[in-house]
């Protein structure tokens, strides 16, 4: 008996998740393909029809997000095809790249405090402080928004005014100083948040005391950006980390050490796994291109 594509799905992500790959969107979106293929009464190796068929969906979905699709599916084909005669490995870029970086958006002093404002009028006991307190720490420190929420208590040592992160993005554990002005708020919400819930692990809670989920924090955001930035892409969580980290190149940037030799520090702070990750930002804000093309303009000057 032939086996299922959820069979081999399963399979796959066993054996991937063995080797340390936590596969998490991957997971879900290849366990949703196998569901496809199974319902469509297809059978034997993957083909390159059923793969695209189901990257296309659902109907309304954009270009980006069928390209990943297909790319996840891609993945798991390369793996089949060792195994498994016949597999048809998808067509690469069907759909376009299968990434695209969004340009970093900036915070404006006045919509950081709106925010704020917003987040003290949630309903709850406790949500409003986690908001308010969240928004504050990813603005401060830069950190994934997945990062924020998988904070233990025991990561977040107040007397040497850090964080530890651990096992974030590639697998990597950090220690994330903190500026003694972000030290003081996160105080207030631990100990608000152990009068609630003293039995809690997790920093930040939901308001049944259980770790907040990043769909729940996605969720609230998109209330409380609502109006915030009608010229422009409206603001999303993880915009934080891009707002911290051009804040910081730009105060390099116009200081007299400059930024150039700053960048590795900053990359490693991050917790990039490249230092062309952290270069990005500097290609991807306007008002650095601008300052970079003033320098250029004076040494030449000077030079010439």
């Amino acid at each position: 008996m032939k086996r299922s594509m959820r069979a081999r799905v399963r399979a796959y992500l066993e054996h991937r998740r063995a080797l340390g790959f936590k596969l998490l969107v991957e997971g879900r979106m290849l366990e949703a393909f196998g569901r496809f293929s199974d319902r469509r009464g297809h059978r034997g190796p993957l083909t390159k029809e059923v793969a695209v068929r189901w990257a296309a969906l659902p109907r309304r979905s954009d270009r980006l997000y069928r390209a990943r699709r297909l790319e996840v599916v891609r993945t798991f084909a390369r793996h089949q095809s060792a195994l498994e005669p016949g597999t048809q490995i998808p067509p690469r870029h069907l759909f376009g790249p299968a990434h695209r970086r969004p340009h970093p958006r900036q915070f404006s002093p006045e919509e950081i405090e709106e925010l704020m404002r917003r987040a003290t009028r949630l309903a709850g006991s406790l949500r409003p402080h986690t908001f308010r307190t969240l928004i504050g720490l990813l603005v401060c420190s830069g950190l994934r928004v997945s990062e924020a929420l998988r904070l233990k208590v025991e990561d977040v040592d107040f007397a040497e005014r850090a964080l530890t992160i651990r096992e974030s993005k590639y697998r990597k554990t950090r220690l994330v100083p903190l500026h003694s002005t972000a030290v003081i708020p996160l105080q207030r919400y631990h100990d608000r948040r152990r009068r609630l819930f003293p039995l809690s692990e997790t920093f930040f809670v939901s308001e049944a005391g259980t770790p907040l989920p990043l769909r729940t924090a996605d969720g609230t955001f998109a209330r409380l950006r609502e109006g915030i930035g009608q010229d422009q892409r409206p603001p999303r969580l993880q915009d934080c980390r891009h707002h911290f980290t051009c804040q910081v190149l730009l105060r390099w940037q116009r200081s007299p050490q400059g930024v150039v030799h700053r960048v590795d520090i900053l990359s490693r702070y991050l917790g990039h796994s490249h230092v062309t990750d952290t270069y990005w930002y500097l290609s991807a804000l306007p008002q650095m291109m601008a300052h970079a093309t003033r320098s250029f303009a004076r040494y030449h000057d000077e030079d010439a």
